[in-house]
Order: C-alpha cells, then structure tokens, then sequence
C-alpha cells in the first residue's frame, strides 16, 4: 500500500504561504485585524481560508493513510507470532543440551559411580523386587550401562585379536652385509691359521660368509672374508677389535664394504 504523494515530498516549496494563511486565519478568529484590512483584503482573506481549510483537509487525509499503512497489524501479529516460536525452540533446545550433559556426566562417572555404590544396591536389592515400577522409573540409565559394558568388551576382544594378529607377522630384523680386510705383519705369515683365527670367533647375530685372498703388495697377501651381522646385536667395530686380538698374526683390519639388506 503507497502512501499519499505529499509524504514523499522531502522539501515543503509552499510553507510561507501557508504559514501567512495560517496566521492571517488565527487572527481573523481572534478578532485583531483591522476593519480597514478586512475591508481591503475581503476577497483574499476567503480564499485564503478556503486554502488553508483545503490544506488541514489534505493534511489530515495524508496523516490518516500514512498511519494506516505503517500500522500493519496483521504483519506485526506475525511477526509475535514468530518471535513467540523461536523463543519456545530456543528454551527447548536449551533444556535438551542440559539434559545431555547431564547423562554424559552420568555415563563419564558410570565406572566410579558404580563401585562406591555397589554395596547400597545389594542391600536395596529385596524391596526393589517387590516394585518393578519403581525400578523403572530410577533406573534411568540401566540399559546405558548395560550398551557401555558390552561395548568394553567387544573393544577389549578386538584389541586382543589385533595384538595376536600382530605377533603372528614376522619381525623383520635388521642386517647388513660386510666384508672386512684383515691384513698380516708379513708375506710368511700363513693366512689359512688367519682365516681359522678369524672363523672362531662367535657373537649372537653374526654369521660368516665366503672368503679369499687379495695380493696387497710386495708379495703380501690379505684376507677378505664376508660376514653377516644383525645391527641390534653386532657392533662391527667390536668384531674388529676381536679380530686384532691375534696380533701375532694380524696387523690391521679394514672395513672393504658395507651393506645393508
């Protein structure tokens, strides 16, 4: 509904005019003008008070349609109305959250709870026999329990197949392959006994490989022998040391390669 054209005027282009026809109006009811005025201005004055009764006409008129079509009952009622539902949504939604952290505190403090008061319930046991009413009504979160302990246990059987499930599967253990270069005083040194010196040493973790000699230099000759360690068993630079403990035979030992597998 569009209001009278007047309201939307923002500038009143004829507002002296009518505040001289307003004031020429109050005072001929007043009774102060003139008669020589009155005699003078006759015909004016009537048609300045038809002007301005036209004017509180149309201005009582606009008042009347501005106020109708601003008052829109009807969309206020609604508007209440709505406000009203919200308001009730809002209360209710506020009241479900209490109630779920209630039971989530009930459910938390379930385990605890249950102990402390373990023996109260086998003392209340025979009159709660005697009224299945009453255990319906204060048994609030029986069934809850009952859902919480089962779940324990299925969880306590899945960890438990995950944990034989996992001891099944082979460990993988980590190795490497090395090949060292024991090397004698000189050329009559016999490199077989080397060898056999060598060979008898044992660890947890080490196994020995192929082996063969490698000329060194002016007829000297050295003993390249392979091994196989575990890392988290077999320090190599304890093996070394072990090896150069037969210093009548070996002067020094080397690291030639070194492999992981």
């Amino acid at each position: 509904m569009t209001g009278h054209p007047l309201t939307q005027d923002s500038v009143w282009m004829q507002q002296r005019k009518y505040e001289d026809a307003e004031s020429f109006y109050q005072s001929v009811l007043a009774g102060t003008t003139g008669s020589s005025s009155n005699l003078q201005g006759s015909t004016g004055s009537s048609s300045l008070v038809n002007e301005i009764a036209q004017a509180r006409q149309q201005i009582h008129n606009v008042l009347k349609n501005t106020g109708g079509s601003a008052m829109d009952t009807g969309r206020i009622e609604a508007l209440e109305r709505e406000n009203k539902e919200l308001r009730k949504a809002t209360d209710d939604l506020r009241k479900l959250t209490i109630q779920l952290e209630k039971r989530i505190c009930v459910l938390e403090g379930g385990s605890d709870s249950a102990q402390s008061k373990s023996a109260p319930s086998k003392q209340a046991a025979a009159p709660a026999d005697d009224d299945d009413d009453d255990d319906d009504d204060f048994e609030l979160f029986g069934d809850d329990d009952d859902e919480d302990k089962a779940a324990e246990e299925l969880k306590a059987q899945r960890i438990a197949a995950y944990k034989a499930k996992k001891s099944d599967k082979p460990v993988l253990i980590a190795k490497s392959n090395v090949v060292l270069d024991v090397k004698p005083w000189d050329d009559e040194t016999d490199m077989k006994i080397v060898e056999e010196k060598v060979r008898t040493i044992e660890m947890p973790g080490l196994r020995w490989g192929a082996s063969k000699l490698a000329p060194v230099g002016y007829g000297i000759m050295k003993l390249q022998i392979m091994c196989v360690v575990e890392d988290d068993k077999v320090s190599i630079e304890e093996l070394t040391d072990k090896i150069q403990e037969f210093e009548d035979y070996v002067q020094s030992v080397d690291i030639a390669a070194f492999n992981k597998i």
